[in-house]
């Protein structure tokens, strides 16, 4: 039996749904899938799919044997991957994880231009406010905030500004603060961003000549996922302080008003964080050249 050839059969059975799906991704008669897959339970000694004439089904065996196979086999491509020719068309599934403003704001609009490069590799994208367990998780790579995780190679994309905003029907009801502390009174609502893993609704943080400082507000709503956080200040429940690229869109069509600029923070910085195991990976160092590109447009001037 050709071992490897019987784990990839198994795993396209699994990502299919099916045997007659999976014999016409690979090409190969349904009976010769069928027979890949029993030489296989039969070499270890245990049911991995449960079939019937609706439908197939994993086992709880089968499911914990695909999920350590997948990513034998993701290694084994990205090990291959470096070595020929496939190290200049790089294939196979690539997970990324980011937060909920990125994804829908910078990574997804700009994918159909990935996809055109490199269309042999498929995508999974994670889309969560939290801070993903790039191990532990098996993430190929993570965008976030910080760098300090030291068991990641981390490397820094983009330097991204911060915007205070409200709506103009916000304004007309509450008017404009003239200073950062003025939110600590209670006159001026803001919409909140609260944590999702600490529960702790994040502070203000802003910059005048004498440094950076942050403010603690007194908040009219929280969330904890940045669409959410933008959806408030639309609907005029606070103003909200975040990512200019988040906003500026609705800025520009005249749905958020900007304010309190002259006390802007410095901007942020942006990682894309990597296992080492992964640095060799084509996957992982045509998408981190790629998404580097892609921030670089809405860099801080």
């Amino acid at each position: 039996m050709d071992h490897l050839q019987a784990i990839r059969v198994f795993c396209r059975v699994v990502e299919t749904g099916g045997f007659n799906r999976a014999a016409q991704s690979l090409q190969m008669p349904n009976a010769t899938v069928s027979k890949w897959v029993r030489s296989l339970e039969v070499h270890l000694g245990v049911a991995l799919l449960e079939r019937n004439t609706r439908r197939v089904q994993v086992t709880n065996e089968g499911t914990a044997y695909y999920e350590r196979m997948r990513q034998l086999l993701t290694e084994l491509d990205d090990v291959e991957s470096t070595l020929g020719r496939t190290n200049a068309n790089p294939r196979g599934r690539l997970r990324v994880d980011t937060g909920g403003s990125t994804a829908s704001g910078i990574l997804i609009p700009a994918l159909p231009e990935f996809r055109e490069r490199y269309p042999d590799i498929h995508l999974d994208i994670g889309v969560t406010d939290r801070v993903v367990d790039v191990i532990g998780e098996n993430v190929d790579c993570a965008i976030r905030s910080t760098a300090s995780d030291g068991s990641l190679i981390a490397r820094r994309i983009a330097k991204l500004r911060w915007t205070t905003c409200a709506s103009p029907a916000y304004i007309e009801r509450y008017g404009v603060p003239d200073h950062p502390r003025q939110l600590l009174t209670g006159s001026y609502p803001v919409a909140g961003y609260f944590s999702a893993r600490s529960g702790l609704v994040q502070p203000l943080h802003f910059q005048d000549e004498n440094g950076a400082f942050q403010i603690e507000p007194v908040t009219s709503v929280t969330v904890n996922e940045s669409n959410a956080h933008l959806a408030t200040a639309l609907a005029g429940l606070g103003l909200i302080h975040t990512l200019d690229f988040m906003v500026r869109p609705s800025i520009l069509r005249g749905e958020l008003v900007p304010m309190l600029e002259p006390w802007r923070p410095d901007p942020l910085d942006v990682y894309i964080v990597y296992a080492p195991s992964r640095q060799l990976s084509a996957k992982v160092r045509v998408f981190v050249s790629w998404i580097t590109e892609v921030y670089a447009r809405h860099q801080d001037a």
